[in-house]
């Protein structure tokens, strides 16, 4: 099996690994360190990293101002939990796009921004 870990450049680690658990209903896991952290999963698997502006040699998360957050990024998270999660994405946020049925999938999505303002999509798992 491969996964993929999809690393995104954020400001403050600790708040935006709490945000994304708390629109993902996770328990609240602080991150090891204050450069880098991990949204995971009950079942172990990684759905999100979070790395600190500027800190290691990576070349795409040097510099936050060198575009605009998120640009050619979507986060798409599909959930089994709809309802729930909207009632979360309600409470961390002002929602981007209120609750339709995306006619290519036939199910329920919306959209919000995290902290950092990158877009998050959140996908009903079946209709």
């Amino acid at each position: 099996m491969h996964r993929l870990w999809t690393i995104i450049g954020v400001a403050d680690v600790a708040r935006s690994v709490a945000w994304y658990q708390a629109l993902l209903g996770l328990p609240g896991v602080a991150p090891a360190h204050d450069y880098f952290g991990q949204v995971v999963a009950s079942d172990g698997t990684v759905l999100l990293c979070l790395h600190r502006w500027g800190d290691h040699d990576h070349p795409p998360l040097a510099d936050a101002t060198a575009a605009m957050p998120g640009h050619g990024l979507l986060l798409f998270f599909r959930l089994d939990d709809f309802d729930r999660a909207l009632a979360r994405a309600r409470a961390v946020a002002t929602l981007e796009e209120e609750p339709h049925v995306n006619p290519g999938t036939g199910t329920r999505e919306c959209a919000l921004r995290d902290p950092d303002g990158y877009y998050v999509m959140l996908s009903e798992l079946s209709a």
